[in-house]
């Protein structure tokens, strides 16, 4: 059946098909609930995101079948309703720059606009089911086997919504769902309560929003710094971004209370401010004040982290595997006495490498010189040549532009091995380099951060006795605790993180290393930096080494992993990989690498293998 729409020219109506007056149909619902004359719809072969005011909805054909209209309603409502709801500036001003996080983040909000518009419509209600329906029909939550197989943005977006309409997930994702609901609900179902509180405020919801984040290791509280302000709030208040507020309060069985409370304290937080201050070279310790420098990126056990090599590679359980800041493995006390010990040992070596630093720093000043190209029609008005105008008023005045330098913004990450084989003298100088390193890349405006990786025990700790007390399964892959140490984080000026070098001095720190899934560990730190150029250091004086994963799996397990992880970085990854062994050819692992046989040579093998990076960049 047709029906008269327009007129042409010669004045007889023109019949229109049903499709096209469901389409105009559709244009006049969304341009109603957006409040937005502008906004259109147009069809397409499947669902897609919108772009701008248009919407981009399946079409239901010309049959118009009833299941298709209703979702293309669901996609168009949806479409409406961000438009009306939801800031672009300000979601992307608080989203994270990891993508498994912003994923996530994306869909706790798309869930806040769509449940403001289906708690207030119950057509739109309905409509947004059929979407969330067709959404779901080709996701792989419906294919997940194991909790790891499903995509925790759809496990969350759906818990999201049901918790702010009370629409229960589609029967058909119940099966994934359960996979890792009970996860979520332990670590994060505060968080879920306290989305409804603040519903109908975009920047409150999304504080919320990057706490469950932080809650669910995605994302570090300090991430935080990249949030919009509260309206009217005082931003000298913040917090000291530790990310310790609340951090008890993910329990699944929380009361109501605990849920304001959580909600009332988001609103009230500000944005902790710890900017890197100038140091120069030698120079004594600064003060380190009040304020405590946040580690933006810190991703501990992430989960559905797709940044990793096909290997067959496992770990027996990672129940025992801990990544810590240097300062909970020993008091303050005995930190500052390790420190002075390092202190002690850098004697005549410190001069050497801070003539060696020097160099690069003046290496990277010169790539970041400013440079202007003068007699410009426009610009900045040239100064210097004002003289020539009042001498002869015929000539015209000068300007001046800044040319662009190609220097990129930069973070370089130093990875060192704290296994027992670089006791004494080779730990020694790699905090003393690192600690140097540190300052003279703090001083042209290059952020560093140094982590160390060692195991929990020798010769297997409490994954291998679980492993002995399941009867010894064949193949049980890494049986050992690891131990990530971040010694100093990217965002974290020099001062703070000086004492915590000292570490590396500690009697029975030092133990066995894995090598493989530290450089993972460190890679994914990196990929998950905003900066555009990253750079992985790695230190370390052998293979792998693990007694226990060895017998239990061949004593290559360990190596062919390392091997596996190293080829996938250099093939595919933006991070930019160099190593440095010491008396260790690590040149047979790494394509871009240097072997020195003498401790004492690391200070320059470092400052030279960055600057030959910086050079070529």
């Amino acid at each position: 059946m047709r029906t008269l729409g327009t007129f042409g020219s010669s004045g007889v109506p023109v019949l229109a098909e049903p499709i096209d007056l469901f389409r105009r149909a559709l244009a006049g619902a969304a341009r109603a609930i957006a409040r937005d004359p502008e906004v259109e719809v147009v069809f397409a072969t499947e669902t897609a995101p919108p772009s701008g005011k248009t919407a981009r909805v399946p079409s239901p054909g010309a049959s118009l079948q009833r299941k298709l209209v209703a979702e293309a309603r669901g996609a168009s409502d949806s479409l409406a309703l961000r438009l009306r709801y939801h800031d672009d500036s300000l979601h992307a001003a608080a989203a994270p720059v990891d993508l498994e996080a912003r994923a996530v983040f994306d869909a706790l909000e798309t869930a806040r606009f769509e449940a403001l518009g289906a708690r207030t419509m119950s057509g739109v209600r309905a409509n947004l089911s059929e979407l969330t329906e067709a959404r779901i029909r080709g996701d792989a939550i419906l294919r997940a086997r194991s909790e790891d197989e499903v995509p925790l943005a759809t496990a969350i977006g759906l818990l999201a919504r049901e918790r702010l309409t009370g629409d229960a997930p589609p029967q058909s994702a119940k099966a994934g769902l359960d996979l890792v609901a009970p996860w979520i609900e332990e670590k994060a179902g505060v968080d879920l309560d306290a989305l409804a509180m603040t519903i109908d405020d975009q920047a409150a919801f999304a504080k919320i929003a990057r706490r469950l984040l932080e809650d669910l290791d995605l994302a570090a509280g300090a991430d935080e710094a990249q949030e919009p302000p509260e309206a009217g709030g005082d931003e000298d208040e913040g917090d000291d971004g530790t990310g310790e507020d609340g951090d008890d309060e993910t329990e699944s069985g929380a009361t109501s209370d605990q849920t304001e409370m959580r909600a009332e304290q988001v609103e009230e937080e500000g944005d902790g401010d710890t900017a890197p201050q100038d140091m120069e070279l030698g120079e004594d310790e600064l003060s380190d004040g009040d304020d405590t420098a946040e580690d933006a990126f810190s991703i501990p056990d992430r989960r559905n982290w797709d940044l990793s090599p096909q290997t067959d590679y496992k770990a027996f359980t990672t129940r025992f595997d801990e990544v810590v800041e240097a300062e909970e493995l020993c008091d303050e006390e005995e930190l500052t006495r390790l420190r002075a010990y390092l202190d002690q040992q850098m004697g005549g070596l410190h001069n050497v490498v801070t003539r060696l630093a020097n160099r690069l720093q003046r290496r990277l000043m010169a790539q970041q010189a400013r440079s202007w190209d003068f007699d410009q029609e426009e610009g900045l008005l040239d100064a210097a040549r004002l003289a020539r105008v009042i001498v002869n008023p015929m000539h015209s005045l000068s300007y001046k532009i800044e040319r662009d330098t190609e220097f990129r913004d930069t973070v370089v990450s130093l990875l060192i091995d704290n296994s027992g084989s670089m006791r004494g003298r080779p730990i020694a100088i790699a905090a003393i380099c690192a600690d140097i390193l540190a300052r003279t890349l703090e001083r042209v405006g290059v952020a560093s951060e140094i982590l160390g990786f060692t195991t929990r025990a020798w010769k297997g700790g409490q994954s291998r006795e679980l492993w002995l007390s399941d009867g010894r399964p064949a193949t049980p892959g890494r049986l050992n605790d690891l131990r990530h140490i971040v010694y100093k984080r990217a965002d974290e000026p020099y001062r703070h993180a000086k004492r915590h070098l000292g570490l590396m001095m500690r009697e029975g720190l030092l133990k066995e290393n894995i090598d493989g899934e530290a450089l993972l560990w460190a890679h994914n730190r990196l990929i998950a930096r905003p900066e555009e150029r990253r750079i992985l250091m790695v230190i370390s004086d052998g293979a792998p080494v693990d007694d226990s994963t060895a017998s239990a799996n061949g004593g290559a397990y360990l190596e062919r992993h390392l091997r596996q992880v190293i080829e996938w970085i250099e093939r595919r990854s933006t991070v930019e990989l160099v190593a440095i062994g010491i008396g260790h050819d690590v040149t047979r692992y790494y394509s871009r690498a240097v072997t020195i046989m003498d401790a004492e040579q690391l200070g320059g093998a470092m400052i030279e293998q960055l600057a030959n990076l910086f050079e070529t960049a």
